[in-house]
């Protein structure tokens, strides 16, 4: 684990330096929008609406509009305000554990002893495993003031972030204002179904089933050969403050070009020979067609190469001008067909 933020516990007059790490991550599989039609990357800029120009980060502000206003606020601005360069985990005051909602619970980070002397956290540990309360503090963390709770978890101090009191919607609902009359047999039959589900709660019996089957789904693709060259077909990342956009298909166009010049085949790296079973349909298929495919639908191109070349052949030996050289040209098509095959 990388440390994100480092700071200090005030305990009364006593100061523990801490560092802290994120306790949670996702387990997602990441994935990218790309263009239907031609697999190509879909990437988002940051261009301005005044002069259309592709903007850099570092040239970014922020801004708050009110009723047609707009109040722009640099870094400079924002970083001058006090609360942003606390560096100070304050403890305001210990509740019981049973007063905080769960519902208030934002996210954890442990907290790492960053002294050469663990005492002060060991005895703040201590302290709150002795009263068997939680610490609440109030700490400032990426531009933002957060109100925190401050437990233990495997031996080890753990800070929650919690929502503020307004950020926490009330809940109405009209339909639960009317009076309902439940009946004791029906009291009853749903405590016993309770009952016959009653388990203690333990995380590593579920699993995220929807994620296993993506990653499946993906495997099993990847086998069928139904993958692009991520280089030729994601492109280059176009520059940011150049006002200029990367035009995909020129970029597979020049890659295209690169490959068949020299009047040979150059020799294929690892990558390129992985991807050359899915490349031979739709090259085959360019050259005797306009039609454009794409290398997860290898299997419909080979059809459409060989029927393509087959009614080229026939086109060439119904046309007058070309009756004498039908006859040479025919074993040259059945040649790119079994090629594009």
């Amino acid at each position: 684990m990388r440390a994100i933020w480092k700071g200090a516990i005030a305990f009364g007059l006593v100061n523990v330096p801490v560092k802290v790490y994120s306790a949670t991550e996702d387990h997602d599989i990441s994935l990218h929008q790309v263009h239907n039609a031609d697999g190509g990357r879909i990437r988002y800029q940051r261009r301005c609406e005044v002069c259309s120009k592709i903007i850099d980060y570092e040239d970014i502000d922020k801004a708050y509009e009110d009723d047609g206003r707009t109040v722009v606020l640099t870094r400079d601005e924002l970083k001058s305000i006090p609360a942003e360069n606390s560096h100070e985990i304050e403890v305001v005051q210990f509740v019981p554990v049973d007063q905080l909602d769960p519902m208030m619970f934002e996210k954890s980070y442990y907290l790492e002893p960053d002294s050469k002397s663990p005492k002060a956290y060991v005895l703040l540990r201590r302290a709150l495993e002795d009263t068997d309360r939680v610490a609440i503090v109030q700490f400032a963390l990426r531009d933002k003031t957060r109100l925190g709770a401050l437990r233990i978890r495997d031996e080890v101090l753990l800070l929650q972030s919690l929502l503020w009191a307004d950020e926490v919607r009330e809940a109405s609902f009209p339909a639960l204002e009317t009076s309902i009359r439940i009946s004791a047999q029906e009291r009853e039959m749903s405590a016993a179904l309770v009952d016959s589900m009653a388990s203690d709660f333990e995380p590593d019996q579920f699993t995220d089933e929807y994620q296993e089957q993506l990653r499946q789904l993906i495997e099993a693709k990847l086998d069928k050969g139904e993958s692009l060259d991520t280089e030729e077909t994601f492109g280059v990342p176009a520059e940011a403050g150049d006002g200029e956009v990367i035009d995909l298909m020129e970029a597979l166009k020049r890659s295209i070009e690169k490959k068949r010049g020299g009047g040979g085949e150059a020799a294929e790296t690892p990558a390129e020979a992985s991807g050359s079973a899915a490349k031979a349909a739709p090259k085959a298929a360019a050259k005797t067609t306009a039609a454009k495919s794409t290398a997860s639908k290898t299997t419909a191109s080979k059809s459409t190469a060989s029927k393509t070349a087959s009614t080229k052949t026939a086109a060439a030996s119904k046309t007058g001008a070309a009756k004498t050289a039908a006859a040479p040209k025919a074993p040259a098509a059945k040649t790119a067909a079994r090629k594009g095959a």
